[in-house]
């Protein structure tokens, strides 16, 4: 059975133009960024002798769309680049295309065109923040964009009609190397104790996968004359809001209270098991997700990786989490709670090279004409339609009849 490649393709309402895309998701491999590429079929008809441009954004949005007011919109471009592809002055120059390009091209004909970016490194991957239940319409998040439109210039208000947009992502991968295995202690005197309470948890290594379970050895030497108790175990996810108004989100993710005791003149060496995952926690408002395309599930948001020379108040939200080991030490003239803070990184594994071809039975297959070539292409079309009172993929407005 020949391989497949799945070819992403989304047409503007009034058939103008179209734009085909091998992926989605492109990779933050901290040195550099996959390009992002693809290709624009036009119907030189419809075009009706305007330009046909293609737009790459990055754009930080924090508010609902219906919360604009006087023409303002809660929103804030990072980035954005805009190429003419129709009549060709870049990308149709170009000598060398991408593989996938080279067969779209072949496969839609003379009113295909090719374009091109490439991400600046000071960009941010994309993530959102949980909206409640009862919440509709965009919130805060870092969005990417491709759009295609037609108009007499650039900076012309293109049409609906004659526009489409397909929602990317920029993601990152956890790196081949990390650090050695976190851990961290802390030693408390009391008022009227001859001796401390030290306690120390360490972790198997940095890095953890989504889905993955932390396991968290947690040793408590209690010499004071307190008995230790209520002793808990959590992760949690700390947000950086940095773009407009430095807010900070610490939410717990994965929780244990235990029963755990620890008398005075005793120890405990135990280890706890986690899992944070966004099943266990899609109530929470505010959580940091990973960005997502609609109709399409998500995670946890992953850890922000960020380059030394990156300027941090450009990156939107930074996520980071930690394993928060607590306890409290009761006394005679009160409690005082111990803590102890050890920080992880939780992402996604690089994906194993064999796995990046997609296969998709549920659409058209169209086999290549050029013999040497057996990669069969899956045109994945994205339609607009209402989904429980939600706008259709990557739209503002809801698909004229």
């Amino acid at each position: 059975m020949s391989p497949k490649h799945v070819i992403y393709k989304k047409l503007s309402r009034d058939k103008s133009v179209g734009v085909y895309m091998g992926k989605r998701d492109f990779v933050d491999h901290c040195d550099f960024v996959d390009p992002v590429d693809g290709v624009v079929l036009i119907d030189p008809e419809l075009v009706k002798g305007k330009k046909v441009y293609v737009m790459l954004s990055c754009t930080f949005r924090y508010g609902r769309d219906d919360m604009d007011v006087m023409g303002m919109a809660f929103r804030r471009d990072i980035f954005l680049c805009t190429r003419q592809v129709y009549p060709p002055l870049q990308d149709k120059e170009r000598s060398i295309h991408t593989k996938v390009q080279e067969k779209i091209l072949r496969k839609l004909g003379d009113n295909a065109y090719p374009f091109f970016f490439e991400f600046p490194d000071n960009l941010p991957c994309s993530v959102c923040l949980q909206p409640g239940p009862t919440d509709v319409g965009k919130h805060c998040a870092v969005e990417f964009e491709v759009k295609a439109f037609c108009a007499e210039n650039q900076d012309e208000k293109a049409q609906k009609r004659s526009s489409v947009r397909l929602a990317i992502r920029k993601i990152q991968y956890a790196p081949d190397t990390c650090d050695a295995a976190p851990s961290a202690e802390t030693t408390c005197e009391f008022i009227m104790s001859d001796k401390p309470l030290h306690m120390r948890v360490s972790l198997e290594k940095e890095i953890y996968y989504h889905g993955e379970e932390i396991n968290i050895s947690v040793e408590v030497d209690n010499s004071s004359n307190r008995n230790v108790k209520d002793l808990s175990v959590s992760v949690e996810q700390i947000t950086n809001v940095v773009l407009y108004s430095n807010d900070k989100y610490v939410k717990s993710v994965a929780h244990e209270e235990t029963t755990d005791t620890i008398p005075s003149g005793t120890s405990l060496k135990k280890v706890y098991t986690l899992c944070p995952l966004l099943d266990n926690n899609r109530d929470r408002l505010g959580l940091a997700l990973d960005g997502k395309l609609k109709h399409e599930d998500t995670n946890l948001a992953s850890s922000s990786i960020v380059k030394d020379e990156v300027l941090k108040e450009i990156l939107g939200m930074l996520v980071a989490y930690r394993v928060v080991v607590k306890c409290n030490a009761a006394g005679i003239v009160g409690s005082s709670e111990v803590a102890v803070e050890v920080p992880i990184k939780l992402m996604h594994p690089k994906p194993d090279p064999v796995n990046l071809l997609f296969v998709f039975n549920r659409n058209c297959i169209l086999t290549s004409e050029q013999g040497e070539d057996t990669t069969d292409l899956v045109f994945e079309e994205f339609k607009r339609s209402y989904l429980k009172g939600v706008i259709g993929d990557d739209d503002e407005s809801p698909a004229e009849p």
